[in-house]
């Protein structure tokens, strides 16, 4: 592991130290070089390529282009291009009609090279006075009617606090809107005199229960918040859990929101619905997230649609630049704490029994989500790639955000925002810009995939055998003619199939040692100066054995990659003699039981009635005696020894020198020792065995995971009922 990490490590330290690299491939034309790689550059310069080279050597980095003898004017590499325009500039405070601008720049077209990143300085300063709307979302549900008398005094109050908050020149607007639950079974009672009058405390004015209500649109009017609010009386329902995320998502919708700083306030004490709930009520249909209000302003189609998912809810807060403050009691503090986490921009504030705290909530909630400022971007395709740096501390760092806390009213701060387009693409476009904000920079992306190398128009140029145009320094034919100089005329053949033909088995090209013209191979030089040859360039007289770091040992010559030895040298590489000299003893080779072969002896083996003597075992040792014995009786001299046969037993036998030339006598037991044959009955029993194990095995997995799934649904199930609070028709609501 460590060798590995170092190997790697070592990698990346040459990668990182060998500067600009352009990765080599058969590009053809310039195009397909310039996107090919953010380094790689291309030569338009005549005649660049020598006698033999293919057109991709002039595709390479601008140095190495440069060393070769390519001019900078020669040289074809696109840059990105990046042009911005600010239609107004930063302002430090609002100014009469006119909204601030927080951001610079306000557009930018950027064309891109593909795999070459470019950056945007994109500049945010907190504007003095930046108008605030702030929509009050409030539980009306009969444990908040505390709550409600306090908010009912309110709106003076919190018009104030926004004014100060943001410098006392901001435009501070408040709406109201309520929400209790679905109004169906298990959520609600549905017994008429119920639904007419859930409250339990006769003496209280009460109304019906409801999805969700928009009240009061956004105003600077404070007085007629106090008096829509006023009018409202407090409802029930039946379980604990109420309809928060519905309302939230109804409130995303249309309710006049402006050009400001969007601030949703919901003020509950209890947990909320999500997806899925409705099931119990058998609402199938999930949320669409639209907005279903009538003319009354009620929401339509709670008792038809699901609760959002979180996601679905955050994804549209965040859609519409909506910061949401939780002010919880602080039985449920935890829950929305876990909420915020999967929502951005969102705070969490703990409610004082009847709410007497609120507006200092509000003015601490927005001062920590305003001075906190994320830039992020839309959805991107996959062929695009966005990160962020900050001038702010930590933000030296690349990431899928860029972060600057604690940022102050007129404060300036810098994100470098790098694009990077992956592939050649068509043109596309994206908003960045800051979290809770609706000024947003528009990114319009096009990519540099062409080259424009300014080449004069000429008619049948002569550099093109008078059949094409020069492009890029290579030449362009026309219809019917192919090749480098345009001088293969294709006839009813295509250029694929011109190509095929220089390719042996669907190889590479002429083997990469040559160039394919008209479907011959033209081949390149070797290192060492000569030619590679053959009809796909297959062969060189350069690469054989080599014996003493001399080809073919200096005893013959190489000839497509195989020595052929001088008459009296033979081997791979030529390296031995054609003589017995070495391997004999007094006058006889191998002594007589074998031949030599490159200075070796290499013995005959016999074996009985099996190996390559099976057949002529009589004639091919006429001298040797042989005689199947039950017991080897033969003279304490002879040898006794053992081999194996072709049929993988073991063979015993003992062997005496007779006298006479190759004279021997040979006794070979008939019991040969061979090894037991498989059973046939213990496989197939064994592997049925195997099987029908295996298979109870996953059927008790099986069993197992469904055993724990029913469990899990059982604990579920008596979790939440637990949580209800189910009553009989006259039962007191929630």
């Amino acid at each position: 592991l460590y060798i590995c990490v170092f190997f790697i490590q070592f990698r990346l330290q040459l990668f990182t130290n060998s500067g600009k690299v352009c990765s080599k491939g058969a590009f053809n034309s310039c195009a397909e070089c310039i996107v090919s790689g953010p380094n790689c550059a291309w030569c338009k310069k005549l005649n660049f390529t020598k006698t033999g080279e293919q057109e991709a050597v002039r595709c390479d980095t601008q140095e190495n282009l440069k060393t070769r003898g390519c001019s900078e004017t020669e040289i074809i590499s696109p840059k990105n291009i990046q042009q911005a325009t600010q239609k107004k500039p930063l302002t430090s405070s609002s100014s009469g009609s006119s909204d601030p601008v927080q951001i610079m720049p306000q557009e930018v077209k950027l064309e891109l090279r593909p795999d070459m990143p470019e950056t945007i300085e994109l500049k945010f300063k907190r504007a003095e006075g930046y108008p605030v709307d702030l929509y009050y979302l409030m539980d009306l549900s009969y444990s908040m009617r505390d709550d409600l008398e306090r908010v009912k005094s309110l709106g003076s109050e919190i018009v104030r606090v926004l004014q100060e908050i943001t410098g006392g020149k901001g435009k501070a607007r408040i709406g109201f809107g309520s929400f209790v639950d679905k109004t169906v079974l298990p959520f609600t009672n549905t017994n008429k005199e119920k639904l007419k009058w859930p409250c339990q405390d006769q003496n209280v004015q009460c109304q019906p229960p409801f999805g969700y209500k928009h009240v009061l649109s956004l105003t600077s009017e404070h007085q007629k918040f106090n008096d829509m609010v006023s009018k409202q009386f407090i409802s029930g329902n039946l379980d604990s859990p109420e309809g928060g995320l519905d309302a939230m998502m109804q409130v995303s919708g249309r309710i006049g929101w402006g050009n400001s700083t969007r601030l949703l306030v919901l003020a509950t004490d209890d947990g909320f619905h999500m997806a899925g709930d409705g099931k119990l009520a058998a609402i199938l249909d999930p949320n669409d997230e639209k907005c279903h209000l009538d003319r009354e302003n009620l929401y339509t189609k709670s008792n038809l649609l699901d609760y959002p998912s979180v996601g679905q809810l955050a994804m549209m807060l965040d859609k519409s630049n909506i910061q949401p403050i939780f002010a919880v009691t602080e039985n449920v503090k935890s829950v929305y704490t876990e909420l915020q986490k999967m929502i951005p921009k969102s705070a969490v504030g703990v409610l004082s029994g009847n709410s007497d705290n609120v507006v200092k909530l509000i003015k601490d909630a927005y001062s920590s989500l305003s001075s906190s400022v994320i830039v992020t971007h839309d959805t991107l395709p996959d062929t695009l790639s966005v990160a962020y740096k900050s001038n702010c501390p930590g933000g030296d760092k690349p990431g899928e955000e860029g972060i600057c806390d604690k940022v102050g009213i007129g404060q300036e701060v810098t994100f470098y925002v790098q694009v990077t387009a992956k592939e050649c693409i068509k043109p596309v476009s994206f908003n960045v810009g800051p979290r809770g904000f609706t000024e947003k920079m528009r990114v319009t992306v096009t990519t540099r995939c062409e080259c424009e190398c300014d080449d004069p128009p000429m008619k049948d140029n002569p550099h093109c055998n008078g059949k094409g145009q020069v492009k890029c320094g290579t030449c362009s034919c026309e219809e019917g003619y192919l090749g480098q100089r345009c001088k293969c005329s294709a006839g009813q053949r295509d250029e694929e199939q011109l190509r095929r033909e220089c390719r042996k088995d669907n190889g590479t090209e002429c083997e990469g040692r040559g160039d394919c013209v008209c479907g011959v191979c033209q081949c390149h030089e070797t290192e060492g100066g000569k030619t590679y040859y053959g009809t796909h360039c297959e062969c060189d007289d350069e690469h054989c054995h080599k014996y003493k770091s001399l080809l073919c040992g200096g005893n013959g010559r190489c000839r497509c990659g195989k020595c052929e030895c001088n008459p009296e040298y033979e081997g791979n590489a030529c390296h031995c003699k054609k003589s017995n000299e070495q391997c004999k003893t007094g006058q006889t080779v191998c002594n007589g039981r074998g031949t030599c072969q490159c200075d070796q002896c290499q013995f005959l083996f016999l074996y009985m009635e099996a190996g390559p003597f099976q057949k002529n075992c009589s004639q091919a040792c006429p001298t040797t005696k042989v005689k199947v014995v039950d017991r080897l009786t033969l003279s304490t001299e002879a040898k006794k020894c053992e081999v194996k046969d072709s049929k993988n037993c073991w063979m015993d036998f003992t062997m005496e020198e007779l006298q006479g030339f190759d004279n021997y006598s040979v006794e070979v037991l008939r019991e040969q020792r061979c090894p037991e044959p498989p059973n046939i009955v213990a496989i197939v029993a064994g592997s049925v065995a195997g099987v029908a194990l295996i298979g109870l095995l996953i059927l008790l997995i099986i069993k197992a995971l469904i055993y724990i799934k029913d469990a899990k649904e059982w604990k579920n199930f008596q979790n939440e009922k637990k949580k209800s609070k189910w009553t009989n028709v006259s039962s007191i609501v929630h």
